[in-house]
């Protein structure tokens, strides 16, 4: 949180103690002023936290990764589109990995890698993805 939420929200805090106490709640309720500006006190700051909370939360939500299809062909590296267009081509991991000259732990990473920045979660979804995109071609 930055310093000038906390000061603004610290500050509407303090106003709305100053203005309770300006009330005097104490006319309604005699003698228990002190737990009654307490319990709103903590009412106030129950109410403050949960609006920050849902404000990050959409804040949070409204920021999903975008793609900006003008730069596509730098969302994923070389070996990263090599892996997609084989994946493409409908090759196991194995097969992938026979064909690049490297291990099979090296395709997963590359594939996790591209779920990631293809915001996805299968290979159906990312060679879908990848072909809206223009990062792979059609196979022919």
């Amino acid at each position: 949180m930055r310093l000038k939420e906390v000061l603004l929200y610290s500050s509407i805090v303090i106003v709305l103690l100053v203005v309770l106490n300006l009330v005097r709640f104490n006319l309604f309720f005699m003698g228990n002023r002190n737990d009654i500006l307490l319990a709103i006190g903590v009412i106030v700051l129950l109410a403050v936290g949960a609006f920050v909370g849902q404000w990050f939360i959409k804040r949070k939500a409204t920021r999903s990764f975008e793609i900006n299809t003008s730069k596509s062909q730098s969302i994923l590296s070389k070996r990263e589109l090599e892996v997609l267009h084989l994946l493409s081509l409908g090759h196991s991991n194995q097969e992938i990995a026979d064909q690049l000259f490297v291990s099979i732990t090296t395709i997963k990473t590359h594939t996790s890698n591209i779920y990631q920045k293809l915001d996805v979660k299968r290979r159906t979804q990312a060679v879908q993805k990848g072909l809206d995109l223009g990062l792979i071609s059609p196979p022919t």
